[in-house]
């Protein structure tokens, strides 16, 4: 039988909580910070690629009006 996408998440999570119980309190304020540094380094691209990527679709012309740019955006 075939696990859903959801219950390995689930289990995933269970697990990575279940270790993290295990840790003393002095150490949660490190394991946050570790956990904080690779959710930001995972949903970004580099910096340098990201640049490179402009700059490349600049010198091919790829522009997008800038009013285009907030599409979709919501500020609150």
């Amino acid at each position: 039988m075939k696990r859903s996408k959801m219950t390995e998440t689930t289990l995933y999570r269970e697990r990575v909580l279940a270790e993290i119980d295990t840790l003393p309190d002095e150490y949660l304020p490190f394991v946050l910070r570790l956990v904080h540094t690779l959710r930001e380094s995972i949903a970004l691209k580099p910096a340098a690629a990201s640049l490179r990527q402009g700059w490349s679709e600049a010198r091919q012309g790829i522009s997008y009006p800038v009013a285009d740019l907030w599409d979709g955006i919501d500020a609150e």
